[in-house]
This record gives C-alpha cells, structure tokens and sequence, in this order.
C-alpha cells in the first residue's frame, strides 16, 4: 500500500486521487492526498491540482496539477492511483513505463473471452 506517514502519534497510508466535485452530469474533478480509509469526497490533506474531463483533450486546463507538491507527497509515499498516475508521468513526475492505461474493470470477462474463441474456432 505504499510507506506509512506518522501524523499526530498515528500511522497512515496516504493515496494521490481524485475526489469528485461539480454537479450531476457535469464532473470535475480534484486532485488530493487523502489517507487510503477515508470515502472518496471525504477528508483530505491537501488539494494538489484539478481535473476537467468535459474539456477537450488537447486544452492546458483539463489537467492542472501542482508538480512541486505532488514529488513532495510521492516522496513521502504516497501512492497515486492509476488515473493520477497517468497525470504525473504526462508531467514526468514518474515515469511512463509504470502506467496501465486499460483498467482491470474493463478488460473482458471470462464468458467473453470463451465467446471470441468459440467464434474464432468457427470461423
């Protein structure tokens, strides 16, 4: 889960996410250090940048993040999870190698991937 940070006598796991603001059907997104227990829109540490998914792909404001804190947070150990993971190799805060862009939740399951074979084996 990544090194523990001692805050107040108390050990924690801290995670580099995206916590969700905005309104219904308009996302945006922050991007905070939070302890890894706490909910999703819960308590966090710091905000470190903001993410707009609505904007175009290639817009300087989808994806403003404050690089200086976020090594600083990495070096304390915090782990990003794999969307904030993309944002801080686009920056080179880590590097691109250690990113999986297809999440485990979207790769086909496994009646799927009998289904695909079957149909090629027929063909």
């Amino acid at each position: 889960m990544g090194q523990l940070v001692e805050n107040f006598g108390c050990l924690m796991a801290l995670k580099l996410r995206l916590a969700r603001r905005g309104t219904t059907n308009r996302p945006f997104y922050w991007i905070v250090v939070a302890d890894a227990r706490s909910p999703r829109d819960g308590k966090f540490k710091e905000n470190i940048g903001t993410y707009n998914p609505l904007l175009d792909k290639d817009s300087c404001d989808k994806v403003v993040l404050n690089e200086e804190r976020a090594r600083y947070w990495l070096a304390r150990g915090a782990q990003p999870t794999d969307r904030v993971r993309l944002f801080l190799a686009n920056i080179g805060a880590l590097p691109k190698h250690a990113i999986k862009v297809t999440p485990k939740k979207s790769a086909p399951k496994k009646r799927a991937l009998e289904r695909a074979a079957s149909a090629k084996v027929s063909a």
